[in-house]
């Protein structure tokens, strides 16, 4: 798969075609959502709060991320949440500049090939660095089919941090809340091999040492 493209979602054809995923996974193969038409907004800013991107081979659409800058960290009573002890939400706030991950999903006829998925992790990796933000966080779901829970902890480095069992979205299953502090995976793994990690940090080394060097590391 040579053919793998990853652009930000700011024309009214990439949204449509954007909207054309969310529709086939979210809403008729997961049902999780009603519609998808409000899943993306039809005015994209370049550095608005959120971002959406869209990968596409050959041309055709494959899969969708989008981006939410400066979430709030405290979740609503109502999704009963519970973090792990010693989880400290304030000093999280105090330290680092938190990035949501969110609506990430890929069409079943390209899920076998992990690249999709990292070059849409690669691309929006880079977007948040360019815009001085150090931490991911994200939700999936525990027990899901297609959970991409051991992706993301296992390859990845996500943590886990806690749990919620509602949210917005129309899934019984339990949230699993994760982060990823970038620089503390990068300073683990910047002298890997692996063709993971090589795809993952491609064209992005160069700034990913400076902030390491910037931040004493």
């Amino acid at each position: 798969m040579s053919g793998i493209t990853v652009k930000r979602v700011l024309s009214a054809e990439d949204r449509r075609d954007a909207l054309e995923v969310v529709e086939q996974v979210f809403m008729r193969e997961k049902q999780w959502i009603r519609t998808a038409g409000e899943q993306l907004p039809e005015v994209l800013e370049e550095r608005g709060r959120c971002s959406w991107f869209i990968a596409r081979v050959d041309g055709r659409t494959a899969g969708v991320l989008r981006l939410m800058y400066d979430p709030p960290l405290e979740l609503p009573d109502e999704y009963d949440v519970s973090l792990l002890p010693g989880v400290d939400m304030d000093r999280m706030k105090r330290e680092g500049r938190y990035v949501e991950i969110g609506r990430f999903m890929i069409r079943e006829r390209y899920r076998k090939n992990p690249r999709i998925a990292l070059r849409l992790m690669r691309t929006a990796t880079r977007e948040v660095l360019e815009r001085d933000y150090t931490h991911f966080i994200t939700d999936v779901f525990e027990g899901e089919a297609h959970s991409p829970l051991n992706f993301h902890t296992r390859v990845l480095g996500f943590e886990v941090i806690g749990k919620h069992l509602f949210g917005d979205l129309n899934c019984s299953s339990t949230r699993i809340i994760l982060t990823l502090d970038i620089l503390k995976v990068y300073r683990r793994i910047r002298n890997s091999r692996s063709r993971v990690y090589t795809e993952l940090t491609e064209g992005m080394r160069g700034i990913l040492d400076r902030k390491l060097t910037a931040a004493g590391q």
